[in-house]
């Protein structure tokens, strides 16, 4: 994976070979950032990764200069990986080891863009979608994305839907 825009723009990260993801395309998430830097100045905002994996959103949103990213993922060997990248490049990102349901459930924090990236077998798209809504979570003119695979869809006011190959990300403005 690389690094698309930003301080460390161009960067390659290799992730080890056995941590159990499906990293971001590298085309879709460039579009992704496409869209939100034409939103907002993600200078100031403060992220959520859910589901982050290799860290590869994270990464992204740190070299845009975010100045608050949580990462958050159930697998230590992703958490590791992140810490490890993060440190080495100064990258500021909180990372914790938790399901992302169950940090959805228990946080009280507030964010400006919640990125989630749950597996394509993911049977929970709607419980998330909806425990995020509930609880408030996204600050004003902030949004929510959660990437998917075309056999899952949302309904709903506030949602755009952008296709990437076999990468669907829904936008949920706020």
């Amino acid at each position: 994976m690389r690094i698309i825009s930003g301080f460390y723009k161009g960067r390659r990260i290799n992730a080890p070979k056995n941590l159990p993801v499906r990293p971001t395309t590298d085309r879709a998430k460039e579009a992704l950032f496409n869209i939100l830097e034409n939103r907002y100045d993600l200078n100031d905002k403060k992220i959520l990764d859910l589901f982050s994996g290799t860290g590869n959103i994270s990464f992204e949103f740190s070299s845009r200069y975010s100045t608050s990213i949580t990462s958050i993922d159930k697998n230590i060997q992703c958490i590791n990986f992140i810490e490890k990248v993060s440190n080495e490049y100064q990258f500021n990102i909180k990372t914790i080891q938790s399901d992302s349901l169950i940090f959805v459930r228990t946080t009280q924090d507030k964010f400006d863009i919640i990125f989630a990236d749950p597996p394509y077998n993911f049977l929970n798209y709607q419980k998330l979608k909806n425990l995020i809504i509930e609880k408030k979570l996204i600050k004003e003119n902030g949004c929510l994305i959660i990437e998917h695979d075309k056999n899952t869809s949302f309904e709903g006011e506030n949602i755009e839907l952008r296709k990437y190959g076999t990468v669907h990300f829904s936008i949920f403005l706020f």
